[in-house]
């Protein structure tokens, strides 16, 4: 009935009520009349209950039939939908199917919980998540990608309760293009022999023939098993084009290529070793070589016998088990020394910086360039914010000499010098984020790397000039080669010699790890300049309560499998005791490589030390530290000292698992 109509005609309460009102006004005048009154009130009362019961039963028919009408509807909609269908309850539990999904399944699944179908399947997590799909659900010999659609029903007041719709959508015919286009992907690799001269020059002329054939054999018979496209472009570089769909396969073997070329002997004394690089998945067949290009660089860069693969921004590693060979020739560091003096002429000044926290090898290295500079005519800085215990005594040299005081500077007066057109040298890092400080890398255009760390994943891609040996035995032996051939006549400061020759002595272990000839050759010209051995003993002289901390860290290790780990719960005060430390384990029968953790600031600093059975590189790569198969270090922020040593005894494990090391 229409609002306002009923606005005249208010319901039979009202009536009912007035009715009475009025024969209890009659009951108060005469009693007969109301009595009357009374018996037809009565009457009206039992026909309004009547007629209104009557209406109801009218309503209940009519609802129930529009409600029967409706599910048959409804049944016959949800059994008519042209795709599979099965209906979930809250639980998981499957509760009815349409027919075309009993024709694409030939299990019984009524009563049965859906995960039998949909392993990750999970209601609650629908919910939560928002889960509106799930894709490559396979079924028999067919893949569906599963469209979710969460019902509410009724249920408790206090609580919802859920059906779930789930649509099966077959998309075998896209998947089967999908993964015909993903096979058929080219793949570029690029190989070098990356020690060739070395090995050449090993091995007696009459065997070298039989020895460059044997390597072209072993080559080849990599590229025909996955039926490669192989070009050999230069003595020791060789071009490889395969298909996607046997990537796998190279990655399940782990690259055997790798041992299997250092397995050869044909009268060679080095063995033969590969570096190789893979690029893939780039958006055209240009972009995919400089993948390549640069998966092969990196492996080169961190000490080749390695494999890179270079899948857009992601990198992968397999290989790196021997170590680095010396190269005999100077010819590569005459040419980069070139290449330096001409940036260092072009350029209004020179910015020189290390690593942060410098040792003795960043900061002689630094000093050794700033004179290179200088005798080229060319103002020089060195970036130094903080003096550290490991370099404390040459600086403190270094500031009793006239002019030096002006040559250190700190962050702010270094970015004041990048308004010209600066060179900034870099040393003994290659990596963007342990620089001195890193902004400095995108305020100059010309940028001069020399590191003989292996290269890591976020190393400086952009510098003009890239001089990383991973044979060299420190920083302090490529600077000195360098500063040979930079100037007609090369002259150092005694101090200079010293922390020079001082660097070597560091990172060689007093000429002991990482000591080749060319070692020894940039010693004995630093000696000649001035640098006095006695003088740079004089320099790693430590005090007794260093001594001490050094002694109280080494008697807490645990030795296991002949590794040893050291953990120091209080601060260190000298970060140098850390690697001494390490160096002392080192010492001790049995222990192939040792592991020394210890806050140091608000960071926790590893140092890792080996005889090279075991590369401390790779571990410590595991948790984001870097350097060489037997010097290696990393610094853990924002962690405990013990969630750190259960990051290094996992990157540990993983290493033995990989290595087969028992």
């Amino acid at each position: 009935m229409d609002k306002r109509f009923k606005m005249f005609f208010p319901n039979t309460k009202l009536y009912m009520t007035i009715i009475a009102v009025l024969i209890g006004v009659v009951f108060f005048y005469n009693t007969y009349i109301g009595i009357a009154g009374l018996v037809i009130f009565g009457y009206l009362v039992i026909y309004n209950l009547k007629i209104n019961r009557l209406r109801k039963a009218g309503l209940d028919r009519i609802v129930e039939d529009l409600s029967e009408n409706l599910d048959v509807a409804g049944r016959n909609t949800l059994s008519k939908i042209p795709v599979p269908l099965v209906i979930v309850n809250s639980d998981g539990q499957i509760l009815w199917v349409n027919s075309l999904f009993s024709g694409i399944t030939s299990q019984k699944v009524y009563g049965k919980r859906i995960d039998v179908i949909i392993k990750d399947f999970d209601p609650q997590r629908v919910l939560e998540k928002n889960i509106n799909l799930y894709e490559r659900v396979e079924i028999e010999k067919d893949i569906y990608n599963v469209l979710v659609s969460p019902v509410e029903i009724s249920g408790e007041r206090q609580s919802k309760r859920f059906i779930f719709l789930l649509y099966f959508i077959n998309k075998t015919d896209y998947y089967t293009l999908y993964e015909m286009y993903n096979d058929k992907k080219p793949i570029v690799g690029l190989i070098e022999v990356d020690n060739y001269d070395e090995v050449i020059k090993s091995t007696e002329e009459e065997n070298r023939p039989a020895l460059i054939a044997e390597v072209d054999k072993k080559i080849t018979a990599f590229a025909v098993s996955i039926n490669a496209l192989m070009r050999k472009y230069d003595d020791n570089k060789y071009v490889i084009v395969f298909e996607n769909a046997m990537f796998n396969q190279i990655v399940d073997r782990k690259f055997d290529i790798l041992d299997t070329i250092r397995e050869i002997y044909v009268g060679n004394k080095i063995p033969v070793t590969l570096s190789i690089g893979i690029g893939k998945n780039g958006d055209n067949p240009y972009k995919i070589h400089e993948y390549a290009v640069a998966a092969k660089d990196l492996a080169l860069g961190r000490g080749g016998d390695q494999a890179v693969i270079k899948d857009g921004d992601r990198l992968s590693f397999f290989g790196g088990k021997t170590k680095e060979v010396e190269k005999r020739t100077r010819v590569k560091a005459r040419v980069i020394a070139h290449a330096i003096s001409e940036l260092i002429d072009e350029s209004s000044e020179v910015i020189i910086m290390g690593h942060d926290s410098p040792d003795i090898d960043s900061f002689g290295a630094a000093l050794g360039m700033y004179r290179g500079c200088r005798q080229r005519g060319k103002e020089a800085y060195i970036v130094l914010n903080r003096v550290n215990k490991s370099i404390e005594k040459v600086v403190d040299r270094l500031y009793k000499l006239e002019g030096y005081r002006e040559v250190l500077i700190n962050n702010e007066t270094a970015l004041q010098k990048t308004v010209r057109n600066p060179l900034l040298i870099i040393v003994d890092v290659n990596r963007k984020n342990f620089v001195e400080y890193p902004e400095l890398l995108d305020r100059v255009r010309n940028i001069v790397v020399i590191d003989h760390h292996r290269k890591s994943v976020d190393f400086i891609d952009n510098a003009t000039i890239s001089y990383v040996e991973t044979y060299a035995s420190s920083t302090c032996e490529l600077v000195t080669e360098i500063l040979q051939y930079l100037n007609d006549k090369p002259d150092l400061k005694e101090i200079e010699a010293q922390a020079l020759i001082a660097g070597i002595y560091l990172d060689t272990k007093n000429f002991t790890f990482k000591t080749g000839v060319r070692t020894f050759e940039a010693a004995g010209f630093l000696r000649r300049l001035g640098a006095d051995l006695i003088e740079v003993r004089k320099l790693f002289s430590d005090d007794f309560e260093t001594y001490i901390e050094r002694t109280k860290i080494v008697s807490s290790a645990e030795i296991n499998n002949g590794i040893a780990i050291a953990v120091s719960r209080e601060e260190v005060k000298n970060n140098i005791i850390v690697p001494q430390a390490a160096d002392e384990l080192l010492k001790i029968n049995g222990v192939d490589a040792s592991f020394v953790l210890a806050p140091f600031g608000n960071d926790i600093m590893v140092s890792g030390r080996s005889f090279g059975d075991i590369n401390v590189q790779l571990i410590l790569e595991g948790i984001g530290g870097g350097g060489h198969m037997t010097i290696a270090g990393a610094r853990l922020s924002n962690i405990s000292i013990e969630d750190a040593k259960k990051m290094l005894i996992d990157s540990i494990n993983n290493y033995l698992k990989e290595s087969d090391r028992k």
